[in-house]
Formats: structure tokens, C-alpha cells, sequence
């Protein structure tokens, strides 16, 4: 796929995920079959431009092109610079977050909150595009700020009059946070109505979802955040069903094992021993939900310090207990814990 001078793998994009789509996360789906990932979120506040928070969420080494790196904020000033420190800094495509529903967020007049004050997205819109004109600038948002206020194609006309060359659509309302189901009409409405590529995000949680939305939307691509933790695989999965029409077979214990080793390997590198265990925690509770022992197994997790404490238990997890060997050494799926 071309999308804004890149050459992509396919259409299927990573959403930007706070304190989730970390470099490892990144590189991780990219491998499995993603062909573009969103940073996580970095402020534009750029007294915390120092922070390591902020260095880390900044850190692309040895990530595969295109790096894209979303910005939030609400001044316009302070988003142009945010967006010149990025590209500065390795980022050949700013995102600009309109998207976000938390409080701590929208408290400040960004991300989705911003939909309601539509002079400011512009201005906030222009002043990023004119600070890096050398730069594809794409914009996230939703679909509007609640259900009887949905402005999202007003907010894709100015977008695309902004010079924003790409949008990124969740098919919910700030208001909706991520309660219910996504809709995709105004998705569909909002493409019929722009020219400049547009992406359909919200709830697109298997393959026969993702060819749904492709179809019904007529978006250019699909962005799926919340179902890939845990399951990174999901993109070679879409990836081959969008080809062929068929499913790839699930991924075996020994596969499922061998995919989140790597991921803990790769997050201790990038945190460090003691930040890297306790952000390890949420993606091994994501890795193994559903499992046969899994809560059991996460509460007692929980409890471990250190890294090695990490690996074995792991190791223990899916090698000598809780799987059904017999059973073509896919894992045993407790449908109770799932849910």
C-alpha cells in the first residue's frame, strides 16, 4: 500500500495506545504483520521534553520506517514546536491526537475534547502543518463529541482544507468513551464526502470484522488498537484473510510462548529491571486471557520482582503445566475467564 510516500506492507494500521504502543509493542506487530504503528502519545508540553517518560516514548532506534509519532495538545503554538521537536527527532509522520476521551486529557482541552471547538482544530491543524511543511501530518478523532453532536465530517472538511494529507476515524463519540458498539456510518459518510486517505478504527477485533468495515466504510485502511494486546498476531491474521478468504491457523502454545518471551525480553531492555516488570504485568495478563489457570497464574505473577522471576514462571506457565498437550498442542481455552 502507498500511504503519503511509504510504501506499506498493507493497509492495516496500529492505533496509538498510551502506556501500550511503546517501541517493543510497535516493532513486535510490524513483525506480525502490521504495516504501519502509531507512537503512544507524546505531550506537547515541552517542559517535559527532558522527562524520561517523554525520551523514551520519543526513542524509534532501529524501528521500521515510516516512524509516526502522535502529538496532543490544545495550544497551537505549542503543537507546531511539538510537532518540529518530533521530526527533529526521527518522525516521518505527526499524528495529532483528537481521539483520546480520558479526563485527564479532555480536562485540558485536548485530544477529543477539542472536537467541540472547531475554530481551534483549525488553527491547531494549520500551525502544525505549517511548522513541519516537509512532514505528512495525519489527524485521529472521533466521530463526535456526543451522540446528538456528531461534527466528524466538519472536522474532516477542515482537516483536509487544513493540509492534514491523512484521517484516522474511531467510530465512537467522546462521550461514548469505549462503551458500546462502534458505528461505521459516519466512517462511511465522512470518506464519501474527503479525498485524502482516511482509516476506520473501533472494535475491528477479528478478520471477517476488518473485511466488513473495509467494505462498508470504503476506508482505505483499518486501525485496530484494543484487540491487538495480547494477540499481535491478529495482524498477519487480517493480512490473510484479506488475501485469501481463509483463516491462518491459530497460533500453538509453543508459537504463543515463544512471541511473548521475545516481547519481555524486548521490554526489559527498553524500561530497565524494575519499570520493565511491572509494565511486563499487563502484557502478560493480556497474553494469557482466556487460558486454562490464568487467573490463578496472573494473581501469583503479580507478586514476582524480578525479571528472571518473570521468565521462569512463564517458562512453567506454558511448558509443564495448565496445557493440553494432546490437543495439537494449541492452549485450553477457558471460555468463562475469557469473557
Amino acid at each position: 500500500m502507498d500511504f503519503l510516500g511509504f510504501s506499506l506492507r498493507n493497509n492495516l494500521f496500529v492505533a496509538p495506545m498510551a502506556g501500550v504502543t511503546d517501541r517493543p509493542f510497535r516493532q513486535l506487530c510490524k513483525q506480525l504483520g502490521a504495516g504501519l504503528a502509531v507512537s503512544e502519545m507524546v505531550t506537547s508540553n515541552s517542559l517535559l521534553y527532558g522527562s524520561a517518560k517523554t525520551l523514551r516514548r520519543a526513542n524509534h532506534e532501529g524501528e521500521v520506517d515510516p516512524i509516526s509519532v502522535q502529538i496532543a495538545g490544545a495550544d497551537p503554538v505549542m503543537m507546531g514546536e511539538a510537532a518540529k521537536y518530533n521530526v527533529d527527532h526521527g518522525a516521518q509522520i505527526v499524528d495529532i491526537n483528537m481521539g483520546c476521551p480520558a479526563k485527564k486529557v479532555c480536562n485540558v482541552m485536548a485530544g477529543s475534547a477539542l472536537m467541540q471547538h472547531e475554530t481551534l482544530v483549525a488553527k491547531i491543524l494549520e500551525a502544525v502543518v505549517n511548522a513541519v511543511p516537509n512532514t505528512p501530518v495525519t489527524l485521529k478523532f472521533r466521530t463526535g463529541w456526543n451522540r446528538e453532536n456528531k461534527n466528524a465530517p466538519t472536522i474532516a472538511r477542515i482537516a483536509q482544507e487544513s493540509g492534514i494529507r491523512a484521517v484516522a476515524i474511531h467510530g465512537r463519540t467522546r462521550a461514548d468513551q469505549y462503551m458500546g458498539d462502534a458505528e461505521y456510518d459516519t466512517i462511511a459518510l465522512v470518506k464519501s464526502q474527503i479525498h485524502i486517505p482516511l482509516i476506520a478504527n473501533g472494535d475491528i477485533t477479528t478478520p471477517e470484522k476488518a473485511k466488513f468495515v473495509l467494505d462498508y466504510t470504503k476506508a482505505d485502511g483499518v486501525m485496530i488498537g484494543r484487540a491487538a494486546q495480547g494477540k499481535p498476531w491478529l495482524f498477519r491474521e487480517i493480512e490473510y484473510f484479506l488475501k485469501t478468504g481463509m483463516h491462518l491457523p491459530a497460533p500453538t502454545r509453543a508459537e504463543i510462548h515463544h512471541i511473548l518471551r521475545g516481547h519481555l525480553l524486548e521490554l526489559y531492555a527498553f524500561y530497565g529491571e524494575d519499570t520493565g516488570v511491572k509494565i511486563a504485568r499487563k502484557h502478560i495478563s493480556w497474553y494469557t486471557k482466556g487460558i486454562v489457570g490464568a487467573a490463578s497464574f496472573r494473581h501469583a505473577m503479580n507478586q514476582l520482582p524480578t525479571t528472571q522471576d518473570q521468565l521462569r514462571a512463564i517458562d512453567e506457565f506454558f511448558l509443564d503445566t495448565l496445557v493440553d498437550h494432546a490437543a495439537n498442542d494449541r492452549v485450553v481455552i477457558d471460555h468463562a475467564e475469557a469473557a
